[in-house]
């Protein structure tokens, strides 16, 4: 099920690291999948009944191709 969220919302939405770069809806595999992804780290924050959590803590980390996680190890 794809994001819905109010557009002026998303507007508003930053990822909440260092860089508060903006969000897109989905993930880079599922375009519909209920997250939002930042357009500059790569993390991807999930939403739960519509409501975007956005916590480092709660972030997925962006993987390389080989499946490593991007800033290590």
């Amino acid at each position: 099920m794809a994001v819905t969220l109010d557009a002026q919302l998303l507007d508003i939405l930053a990822c909440p690291s260092p860089d508060h770069a903006p969000l897109k809806t989905g993930t880079t595999a599922d375009p519909e999948a209920d997250a939002l992804t930042c357009t500059e780290c790569g993390r991807v924050y999930p939403v739960r009944d519509g409501i975007p959590v956005l916590l480092l803590d709660e972030a997925t980390e962006p993987t390389t191709p080989d499946g490593a996680h991007a800033d290590g190890p």
